[in-house]
C-alpha cells in the first residue's frame, strides 16, 4: 500500500515477498511551495536501528509534478528488482518542469525531502548516500560539492559539470573547482562510451582530476553503451557492496 497524508492508496507490487520495498508517497514543504515526493523502505523496516540512506535524483524526462514518475526509473528501479541489494532508504524527489536540480528551489526541496525522511525513518547520517543520473548527475556532482561532509558516498552515472556538455573540454576550471570540494569523498562514476546526450568527457574529464587529487574513486565506462547507462550501472552486484561499505567516520 501507498500512504499519502494519512490515506491508504493501493500501489502495484512486483512480489509479495517480506524483503521487498515499499514504496510511499510524501509531501514536503520548501519556501512556501509543497513538493511530492517517494520513499522507499525496506520490507523489514524497523524503527529499532538506524538505517542507511540514499538520495537519488532523476534525469530529465522524469520532471514534473505528479510525485510519480521518478519513482519507476534507476535506483527506484533496481530496488524492485533486488530489494536483497538495497536494504536502505532510499529518497526520491521530483524536479519541477523548467528547471533543473542546481537551481535554488530544488537544492532546497532535495534537502528538506532527505531531512524529512532521515527523520521519520532513522536514516543514518553516517551512511548518507547521494546518486543521480544524467540531469541527476549533474545535481549530484553540484549538491556533493556543496555539502561534501554531508555524503559517505557518491555515485554519478552519465552526468557532468557542463550544461550543454560541449564534445571536448576546454576550460578545465569548473571541473577542477568541484574536483577540489569532494577530493575527500569516495565516489563511482559510470558512462556509457557513445553516448550523445552527455558526453563521456565530462566523466573521464573528473575522473581524471580527481585521481591527480589521490581521491578515492572508480569509474566503469561502458563499451558501445549510449545514454542510458544507468540500468546496467544500478544492476552492478558491486556497486551496493561498494556503497555500503562507506562510513562518514571512516574517512
Amino acid at each position: 500500500m501507498l500512504l499519502r497524508t494519512g490515506i491508504l492508496l493501493p500501489i502495484a507490487l512486483l512480489a509479495n515477498e517480506a524483503s521487498e520495498p515499499r514504496f510511499l508517497d510524501r509531501t514536503v514543504t520548501s519556501n512556501g511551495v509543497t513538493y511530492r515526493y517517494v520513499v522507499s523502505v525496506p520490507g523489514d523496516w524497523t524503527a529499532g536501528r538506524a538505517w542507511p540512506i540514499i538520495l537519488t535524483l532523476h534525469g530529465s524526462e522524469e520532471r514534473g509534478d505528479d510525485g510519480v514518475a521518478q519513482s519507476k526509473v534507476g535506483l527506484a528501479r533496481a530496488a524492485r528488482q533486488h530489494p536483497e541489494r538495497f536494504p536502505a532508504i532510499v529518497v526520491m524527489p521530483q524536479c519541477r518542469p523548467g528547471t533543473d536540480w542546481r537551481s535554488p528551489e530544488m537544492e532546497a526541496q532535495i534537502l528538506a525531502a532527505l531531512d524529512a525522511s532521515a527523520k521519520e525513518f532513522h536514516g543514518d547520517p553516517q551512511r548518507t548516500y547521494l546518486t543521480g543520473l544524467s540531469m541527476g548527475g549533474y545535481g549530484a556532482w553540484s549538491l556533493a560539492a556543496k555539502y561534501p561532509d554531508r555524503f559517505a558516498a557518491i555515485v554519478v552515472i552519465c552526468g557532468g559539470i557542463q550544461w550543454p556538455t560541449p564534445a571536448r573540454i576546454e576550460n578545465e576550471e569548473p571541473y577542477a573547482a568541484v574536483a577540489n570540494k569532494l577530493a575527500g569523498v569516495p565516489i563511482w562514476v559510470f558512462h556509457g562510451n557513445v553516448d550523445r546526450n552527455v558526453f563521456v568527457s565530462e566523466s573521464r574529464e573528473m575522473v581524471k582530476l580527481l585521481r591527480g587529487l589521490h581521491a578515492d574513486v572508480r569509474y566503469t565506462e561502458y563499451e558501445g553503451v549510449a545514454h542510458q547507462s544507468w540500468d546496467r550501472a544500478y544492476g552492478e552486484a558491486e556497486l551496493p557492496v561498494w556503497l555500503f561499505h562507506q562510513r562518514l567516520k571512516a574517512r
